[in-house]
């Protein structure tokens, strides 16, 4: 095999690798919150990321964190629930990711089990120093209800722009 045809090889690899991990980060939220796991949540942001849902604005870890520890959270867990992270469409460009995704927030009333949330999902991840993994630096979510700007966070996303909303 010729050195340019390993070297094509190798970037198809790493590219898949990067996919692949970056995937498995945007899997692992929803276990993760639904278990109330906190701190590995907050983890999953690099230490000044953003997680911007239509209601609440998060920055830091620290304030992700908390939102898992929160009482409304923690009965949400209690109630029963489920955080499920579509397939994700990841674009992968160096040492940054750009994915999207559908995500839909499932709670136990009343004996049956009820979508409370669709949303729309940008996420913006870097590849930690030292390559140790990926982490996310923003996510956008926005209620696909109607309002235009949640299909356009959507297009972006698949465009591979960082942008988001």
């Amino acid at each position: 095999m010729s050195e340019d045809r390993i070297a094509a090889l190798e970037a198809r690899l790493g590219l898949l690798e990067d996919e692949r991990a970056v995937a498995r980060a945007m899997a692992s939220y929803g276990p993760l919150v639904d278990s109330g796991e906190a701190d590995a949540v907050a983890a999953l942001w690099a230490p000044d990321g953003v997680y911007d849902i239509d209601e609440l604005y998060l920055a830091g870890r620290e304030r992700i964190g908390e939102m898992v520890r929160s009482p409304a959270h923690r009965g949400w867990i209690q109630q029963g629930c489920a955080h499920v992270v579509g397939p994700p469409h990841i674009t992968v460009q160096g040492d940054e990711a750009v994915a999207v995704c559908h995500s839909l927030m499932v709670v136990h009333e009343a004996g049956r089990y009820v979508v409370r949330r669709a949303t729309a999902n940008h996420w913006r991840l870097c590849r930690t120093p030292g390559g140790a993994g990926w982490q996310v630096v923003t996510r956008t979510n926005r209620v696909l209800d109607g309002r235009a700007e949640s299909p356009v966070l959507l297009a972006r996303g698949v465009r591979g722009d960082p942008a988001g909303g």
